[in-house]
């Protein structure tokens, strides 16, 4: 029986084909990673909108008593409830005012995470582009290999360079 003798660029394609597969799981690692962390965000940002929306309702109460004190203070004529109704009023503005401080803080924390949530989505789309590529390129190395036609492998590793772009891209954002 004759061995049939292995042509070189065999060779290149095996360790091309394991490399691209390497890549291929470090950018699932990594698309899945920023999406996670962009889930996480957006649901931190939810509940600070609901905490900011719980603290909106608590001052326009405050507004409404307030308002309705200061009606109130108009028509009473008694100098001691007007007292007391007056310190009351005080209280409820300094209530509202406090409300206006905890809702700024509430809503930049808001902010930052939505920012978090867009930074990890700016990362996250290129890992999944180039999981795409990537393993369209394995699968043309896989089947150059089968049928021994270099110029599927040729094709495979070009748009393995795609993926691998899209890898570099997914780290530092150049696109």
């Amino acid at each position: 029986m004759a061995e049939e003798k292995k042509e070189p660029w065999l060779n290149y394609l095996a360790l091309t084909t394991v490399i691209l597969a390497v890549c291929a799981t470090l950018a699932t690692f990594k698309g899945g990673g920023f999406s996670t962390r962009s889930v996480l965000a957006q649901s931190q940002a939810s509940d600070q909108w609901a905490f900011y929306q719980a603290k909106s309702i608590k001052q326009s109460l405050a507004e409404m008593e307030q308002g309705q004190l200061e009606r109130e203070l108009l028509r009473t004529g008694d100098r001691q409830v007007g007292a007391a109704m007056e310190a009351r009023a005080q209280a409820l503005k300094a209530k509202i005012a406090k409300y206006d401080q905890e809702k700024a803080k509430i809503q930049d924390e808001a902010k930052k995470l939505e920012k978090e949530r867009d930074e990890a989505q700016r990362h996250g789309r290129p890992f999944g582009l180039a999981v795409i590529f990537l393993q369209i390129a394995i699968l043309l190395s896989s089947i150059a290999a089968l049928l021994k036609k270099k110029a599927v492998w040729v094709a495979g590793v070009a748009v393995g360079i795609c993926g691998l772009v899209q890898f570099a891209n997914g780290f530092m954002l150049f696109m």
